[in-house]
């Protein structure tokens, strides 16, 4: 696997002091992931290395080529080397069952992405919106979790975010339980990255729908952390920041509770609020 930090030199201003030190920083790395499906090259993402057999799953999970773990035959890095001939683990290959529909002879997708867009370059938002597998099943008019735990998990997340702790630099995405347990937890410089890794730990581990669970993510609620919410079957997406126009839209067209600037005693609810207790 590739190296999480790297150390760099940075001058610190300290304008109230008048002074200027030179010191080292830890970064978090960000580097590219190519996809490939078979032999061919699917698509390309800025990510931090790690956990990049479940940022793969998810990828494809959230994309809708796959939905069921048989469907998905193998994951393995390929030959990918740095200027002195060292493995960098920046290429793996997701082998799929025969019978699955290939993006590529449909020329779905192949684009190169960015670690703060999960769906630049996508010809239109019908291609993006698709239809889930799963659906949403938790019932809209009955309390799915309480409002105090669901303020709480903010906090809970920030204090598990161990690779953020060291650089400031990376985003999170938590799974919960309704009960504030917390499930399952990835970092990474992209927001959509964190959360297709944690939707992909759950899908290798057989564990979707993810009808049962909360979706907590550090930043904003873009459109595209909907989408991905959607496509696990997950009924509750939770951010500290806004959402976006278009994510409350697909929100509450998907069946999911929408929820933004969940920070300390307050938090809004967009999107079918029934599911707070």
């Amino acid at each position: 696997m590739g190296r999480l930090i790297q150390r760099v030199k940075a001058t610190k201003i300290d304008i109230a002091g008048g002074r200027r030190v030179l010191r080292e920083e830890a970064l978090a790395v960000e580097e590219p992931l190519e996809i490939r499906l078979g032999h061919e090259s699917f698509s390309v993402t800025m990510r931090t290395p790690g956990d990049d057999f479940d940022l793969v799953a998810g990828f494809l999970v959230s994309e809708g080529i796959i939905f069921d773990p048989d469907q998905l035959i193998s994951l393995r890095f390929c030959a990918g080397e740095d200027e002195n001939g060292r493995q960098t683990f920046n290429v793996v290959e997701a082998q799929l069952r025969p019978d699955v529909a290939s993006p590529l002879a449909a020329a779905q997708r192949h684009v190169t992405t960015t670690s703060a867009c999960g769906i630049c370059g996508t010809a239109s938002i019908d291609a993006v919106q698709k239809s889930s597998h799963f659906g949403i099943t938790a019932p809209l008019e009955t309390p799915f979790i309480d409002a105090a735990v669901l303020a709480s998990l903010p906090e809970v997340l920030r204090e598990q975010q161990k690779l953020f702790e060291k650089t400031g630099g990376v985003h999170a995405a938590g799974l919960f339980s309704p009960e504030g347990e917390l499930l399952s937890l990835r970092e990474d410089v992209g927001r959509h990255n964190a959360v297709d890794k944690v939707v992909g730990a759950a899908f290798r581990e057989k564990q979707l729908p993810l009808s049962n669970t909360v979706l907590q993510v550090s930043g904003r609620a873009s459109f595209e952390l909907v989408q991905k919410a959607a496509m696990a079957g997950i009924p509750v997406l939770a951010a500290v920041s806004a959402p976006s126009s278009l994510a409350v839209e697909l929100a509450q067209s998907a069946g999911l509770t929408l929820v933004g600037f969940s920070r300390g005693n307050t938090l809004n609810v967009y999107t079918h609020p029934d599911r707070i207790g």
